[in-house]
């Protein structure tokens, strides 16, 4: 399907364009995955798999989610910082 097509039928509110995409070669940005190993002690194990049970998730994904805001949150304040001396 030609790129004008396409756009035509989001236009026109087409809800059923997901048949339309090649969804084999979609790739999300900056998500390629590396696996690691970490130990924990296991006090830091059953807290994330209470505070994971909680919010209805994995371990591996309240991990995930907790390092992710860290990061973030240094960056930002890192960026704060830069802004303020510069």
């Amino acid at each position: 399907m030609k790129a004008e097509n396409f756009e035509q039928k989001f236009d026109n509110g087409d809800e059923d364009m997901i048949n339309d995409l090649d969804l084999s070669t979609l790739k999300r940005p900056n998500q390629n995955q590396k696996r690691v190993n970490v130990d924990f002690p296991i006090w830091i194990i059953d807290s994330l798999d209470k505070e994971a049970s909680r919010i209805g998730v994995t371990r591996q994904s309240i991990i995930k989610l907790w390092l992710a805001e860290r990061l973030e949150e240094q960056f930002l304040t890192r960026h704060l910082k830069q802004e303020r001396t510069a």
